[in-house]
């Protein structure tokens, strides 16, 4: 079975989640923890858990480690890691193989060792190349490692690299995100991710803005860094095709990430993943402690699952499809859920199409430009009308 970029839709991806971190920052959401010696449980229930989850019947073709601080593996367990997945489930042999990378993590050993044992694509947590913004997001790493970090993966001879990067933080200007760009591009990345900073209900970053101790950047100036990423980045050869990500020509896109954008199936391994198989959304439990429990009593450490119905499914096409650049592929819309798709959003379609905020062309209904920064506003009208 061939496994070109453009046949993503074919294979499931696999997903891992590392829930440790070296020290947790502020406006991150996702499930981890600091203490590591919890690491070696957590590595022989995961082991297992790969053992006892059921293998798909057609092959997968990526594989992300992320977290959490992924890079806090050895190369050793790493190594670990892939063998069983390897062992348990069929990966085709051209798979993307990623690790989330947090420069103040990593040696050019050990990134020349995650490379040895199979890593072929680096996702680098970059977030800024200023160090006061740096310091307000609590990074552990300074400006200068972490292009470090980004020459010393290019020696260990990885050319497929994804820096992420964030905007819109308080008090940063559209220069200084201007000069991030800039010095990212210096390292000729195959992936941007550009994400605008939120404050996460729940984080300390959230409870420090409700406590006035920072003033979040408006909106206006936010609207003004989106779209000069856009504007720059595209200038530079890189095409937009998520509405936080960019790739140098189709070949730079996260072949795993659209996967999620396009529902594809997916399997979740390690506290706090989901997977999604078979119309069925599944999640293990958000505890490192409990998950080891759960695989030392033989059991798959799933917290919950839910059956999508029609309705949740075509609400979530409408939603990811608008983020993406190919936007919603309107045959494919209809003959899945045996609807008009012009008739049934009429209204919503005329009235962002004369704003200049959406086009249907051919079988594509996508946002523009404009249209981009109001992409949930948007979708939510389609989703009124489902």
């Amino acid at each position: 079975m061939n496994c070109e970029l453009e046949d993503y839709g074919n294979f499931p991806g696999i997903y891992v989640h590392v829930p440790f971190c070296r020290r947790k920052c502020p406006y991150c959401n996702f499930y981890s923890i600091t203490d590591t010696k919890r690491l070696p449980a957590y590595m022989d229930a995961l082991v297992d858990e790969i053992q006892m989850v059921p293998k798909p019947p057609v092959p997968c073709d990526t594989v992300y480690i992320g977290g959490g601080t992924p890079s806090l593996l050895t190369a050793r367990q790493i190594q670990t890691l892939l063998e069983a997945l390897f062992k348990q489930f069929d990966v085709t042999g051209n798979a993307e193989i990623t690790i989330e990378v947090n420069p103040g993590t990593v040696s050019e050993d050990k990134l020349k060792r995650y490379h040895e044992a199979g890593i072929n694509r680096l996702n680098i947590g970059v977030q800024s190349f200023n160090d006061d913004m740096l310091e307000f997001l609590g990074r552990i790493h300074s400006g200068s490692k972490a292009a470090a970090v980004i020459r010393r993966a290019r020696s260990a001879g990885y050319d497929n690299i994804g820096l992420d990067l964030i905007c819109g933080l308080p008090g940063q200007s559209i220069d200084a995100w201007r000069g991030d760009l800039y010095t990212a591009l210096e390292f000729l990345p195959a992936h941007l991710s550009c994400y605008l900073l939120t404050y996460a209900p729940g984080t300390p970053l959230a409870e420090q803005m409700h406590q006035n101790r920072f003033k979040p950047l408006s909106e206006k100036t936010c609207g003004e860094m989106f779209l000069l990423t856009h504007d720059f980045l595209l200038a530079q050869g890189y095409e937009h095709y998520e509405i936080s990500n960019f790739a140098y020509a189709e070949r730079g896109r996260s072949r795993h990430n659209q996967k999620y954008w396009h529902h594809v199936p997916y399997i979740g391994l390690g506290p706090a993943a989901h997977s999604y198989l078979n119309r069925r959304r599944y999640w293990n439990v958000s505890s490192v402690n409990q998950y080891v429990d759960c695989i030392k009593s033989g059991k798959l450490p799933v917290e919950a699952s839910e059956d999508l119905t029609v309705e949740q499914e075509m609400i979530e096409a409408i939603f990811l499809g608008l983020r993406c650049r190919e936007g919603i592929p309107v045959d494919l819309f209809e003959a899945r859920f045996g609807i008009d798709f012009q008739n049934r959003f009429h209204s919503v379609l005329s009235r962002n199409q004369e704003s200049g905020y959406l086009s249907l062309t051919g079988d594509r209904c996508a946002l523009s430009r404009k249209g981009l920064l109001y992409a949930d506003s948007i979708a939510e009208a389609f989703i009124q009308m489902v």
